[in-house]
């Protein structure tokens, strides 16, 4: 039976009929008969309640017994940080608060427009994941590496850390490595969907890698002071002293396969929720209590750890060619969902909190904010905000699209900005310079009641994927 055969007799679009399907191809592969398909998709059509016992049958029963998409008659409550944030990006928070999965939100201070749910948006719901509330480029990444070398060295070693940025990474959307790298994650099981299993070597071929957009990988220098060391060493990172320190910091995510898993599912998503007003079918979700909820939780947490592993290696090799000694290490995803545990209109409960461009802050929890490749990026600590949803900003956060960038800015301007901040750039768009961000200190000052500074970050030599690469940011 197809779908216009389903809808003929009487089984609405949307999700009731992408669980018809599902029970098709169950009751087939259980030994059904072809013949008696339709009558017993109409037996189900007709009297839906007489099968939630049903095993077999109970996904489509319900299904079909659901209301279509009524909104929350309140808005789930939800607060906002930071001023003059983009009017179309505090629209579509209020919007992601009206879903019937919504529990609670929050907005950061470098809040742009998104698909679905804003850049700079928290979201918690109820036993739900939303894939473009998680973002295209799952578990996208921070991973900052101090090491056991003064940052006064940097100028004397600039051609020799530039190799290494070009050596031991790779930029651009379809960059791979011709040999690739070895990590544990790719013995994992990758069966565990479809998509994942059919794009295993892929990844691994992709593993390292840094991809295009807002992506960069920069050798920086670390800055502490006594308070911030002691703070981090009772943080259990001892032995790092008040001083300037040469930094590797980097940023990417879960590469193509991680785009490939967002795709399948929000499109499996929006199938069963087509319901949704225009502006809200990108906040379509995902039941953890269905298979394809239950598939797609287990894909976005092998893209986390493929992610952490992508910086990993990019890490482990620079620190074997620099021979030095990794004495700060600290990383975090944005990007992502966890089942977390939160206080909602006085009462304690499990929700899915997703941090769609938002660094988890949870109380003691370190963190990294980026600035930008001009401005400085910050080690923080988190306080644990309720309200936030014990989240902070994951970066300074965009003020233009990139076509408005590419006709407001000419590299010349850029490149006297980047010299007056001792910047040397490899390679970058000019989509990407530091005129298309927020200032990152008044980003900074906005949420001081979410986070504490434990140490700076400035860029002194930058590589991102070069001009004309398409972004996957």
């Amino acid at each position: 039976m197809n779908t216009q055969d389903l809808i003929r007799i009487g089984v609405p679009a949307g999700e009731a009929v992408h669980l018809a399907h599902e029970f098709i191809r169950n009751f087939m592969a259980q030994g059904g008969v072809g013949a008696q398909l339709e009558g017993e998709v109409t037996k189900i059509v007709a009297e839906p309640a007489a099968y939630f016992a049903d095993e077999l049958r109970a996904p489509f029963a319900q299904a079909l017994s659901r209301p279509a998409y009524v909104p929350r008659a309140e808005p789930a409550p939800w607060r906002q940080w930071g001023a003059d944030l983009d009017a179309n990006a505090v629209q579509q928070m209020a919007n992601a608060c009206v879903l019937p999965v919504a529990v609670a939100g929050a907005l950061m201070p470098d809040a742009h427009l998104g698909y679905g749910l804003p850049i700079g948006g928290v979201l918690a719901t109820d036993n739900a994941v939303i894939p473009y509330a998680v973002g295209v480029d799952i578990a996208c990444r921070m991973k900052l590496s101090v090491y056991d070398l003064k940052a006064n060295s940097i100028p004397g070693q600039k051609d020799r850390l530039a190799n290494l940025l070009e050596s031991e990474t790779r930029f651009g959307m379809g960059a791979e490595f011709k040999q690739p790298r070895n990590h544990e994650v790719m013995d994992e099981d990758w069966s565990i969907t479809g998509v994942t299993n059919r794009l295993k070597d892929k990844a691994w071929s992709q593993l390292g890698t840094s991809g295009s957009g807002n992506h960069f990988v920069e050798f920086g220098a670390f800055t502490v002071t006594d308070d911030q060391a002691y703070e981090l060493q009772a943080a259990g990172n001892g032995g790092l002293r008040a001083g300037e320190y040469l930094a590797l910091l980097s940023h990417s995510g879960s590469r193509g396969t991680g785009a490939q898993v967002c795709d399948l599912y929000s499109k499996r998503a929006m199938a069963r929720h087509d319901d949704l007003p225009k502006e809200l079918k990108h906040l379509a979700w995902l039941s953890l209590d269905e298979e394809d909820g239950q598939e797609y939780w287990a894909a976005m947490n092998l893209m986390g750890r493929y992610a952490a592993a992508n910086h990993g290696v990019i890490h482990k090799y620079i620190a074997k060619k620099l021979g030095a000694d990794v004495i700060l290490d600290i990383e975090n995803h944005h990007n992502f969902a966890w089942k977390e545990r939160h206080v909602v209109n006085g009462k304690e409960r499990e929700v899915i909190v997703h941090r769609k461009g938002a660094t988890p802050a949870g109380s003691g929890v370190l963190g990294i904010i980026p600035g930008s490749m001009a401005t400085a990026g910050f080690v923080v600590r988190g306080k644990g905000q309720p309200e936030s949803l014990h989240s902070a900003s994951h970066g300074a956060g965009r003020v233009m699209s990139r076509s408005k960038a590419l006709q407001s800015f000419t590299w010349s301007g850029v490149k006297k900005q980047l010299a007056a901040a001792g910047v040397e750039l490899l390679s970058a768009g000019l989509d990407e310079n530091p005129g298309v961000y927020k200032d990152i200190h008044t980003v900074m000052a906005a949420q001081t009641d979410l986070v504490d500074v434990l140490g700076k970050f400035e860029p002194r030599l930058v590589k991102m994927a070069p001009a004309g690469e398409k972004a996957e940011d």
